[in-house]
């Protein structure tokens, strides 16, 4: 008799523990404290209203800016046909995009450059960018198209990494986009297995935050000397956020924006591209005007496409490239 019951024991306790195991499971490999993110459009009535509230942004903490990192409003001094949103990625700033920003203003398009939350100090090794939030990201969105509303009849967002999860988002919830492109964004990062991705940002959102840098033998002295050489777990596990809110208003809903374009490097050892493709199905579910383009692997292009202080860049082919992209998608 005490025998059996020992059995007993053992299979109840086997069943709790498995159970708790179970549970445990579904709770971290789900995504958590997703906010809903909701667009509060208000754009700007005309190009003078634009061009005011650009200028209010470039003065915001500019004292504190490294020079190159400000915001770039490249205008032609009046509203044109097509208004041009540039967003660098995370660590990046607005230089990154400074050429192509030359290109398309010199066809005739207004260009704003803005950087994101936290980004642009000149004091490299700051930890502001640790504050970074995936709410912010979205108000950024919000914000930069409104003011490219004033700026041009058409709306082009383009950005590439963190900048392209925060034009996924803009482009899932303003209809005011004219064409997104969307370029190699962290919707996930390849070292983590996709199904891990939620539990890893759900862990990392309540552990203290780590830093590591990018290049650990060259340190602070990784180039460019314009982007911040070291990261943030935490504001990394943001952007990741921001992408799950992506994904879950792209479950019930078809994107915006009247026309997306999704720019794919095979090259890319940083973003994982399974997770790129899961927002893409979902929109496509909802028969979303998209359409993907990707970069011949024998270019060897590295994540930063854009950047032409890159080692691995070929800006004579991506350039040219992501131009007609825009000109296709708009006409």
């Amino acid at each position: 008799m005490r025998d059996l019951l020992n059995a007993l024991r053992r299979q109840w306790m086997l069943l709790l523990v498995s159970g708790i195991v179970l549970a445990t499971l579904f709770f971290i490999l789900k995504a958590r404290n997703l906010p809903k993110l909701a667009s509060h459009p208000h754009p700007a009535e005309d190009y003078a209203a634009a061009a005011r509230r650009a200028e209010i942004l470039r003065v915001q903490g500019k004292k504190l800016m490294n020079p190159l990192c400000r915001l770039e409003l490249m205008s032609h001094k009046r509203k044109t046909s097509r208004a041009v949103i540039l967003v660098h990625g995370y660590t990046s700033c607005p230089q990154q995009f400074q050429e192509l920003g030359k290109r398309f203003y010199d066809l005739g398009d207004n260009v704003l450059i803005a950087p994101l939350p936290h980004h642009g100090l000149a004091y490299r090794m700051t930890e502001d960018q640790a504050r970074l939030s995936a709410e912010e990201l979205a108000a950024y969105a919000d914000e930069v198209v409104d003011i490219a509303r004033g700026l041009g009849d058409r709306v082009v967002m383009m950005g590439i990494s963190a900048g392209g999860v925060t034009t996924a988002w803009a482009a899932q919830h303003r209809s005011d986009i004219d064409c997104a492109v969307i370029i190699s964004p962290a919707f996930g990062f390849k070292e983590i297995p996709v199904p891990l991705t939620a539990a890893v940002m759900n862990i990392y959102s309540i552990l203290p935050d780590s830093w590591s840098w990018w290049d650990e033998k060259l340190k602070e002295e990784v180039l460019p000397h314009y982007a911040y050489p070291r990261y943030s777990r935490r504001a990394l596990t943001e952007i990741l956020r921001l992408g799950f809110v992506v994904e879950q208003a792209a479950e019930h809903n078809s994107p915006a924006a009247k026309k997306i374009v999704m720019v794919c490097n095979p090259n890319d050892s940083s973003i994982s591209k399974e997770r790129t493709l899961q927002i893409v199905e979902r929109w496509k579910a909802h028969q979303a005007n998209l359409t993907s383009f990707t970069f011949d692997a024998s270019l060897n292009l590295g994540h930063d496409l854009i950047d032409p202080n890159q080692a691995e860049q070929r800006i004579d082919i991506v350039y040219p490239k992501l131009i007609e992209l825009c000109a296709e998608a708009i006409n």
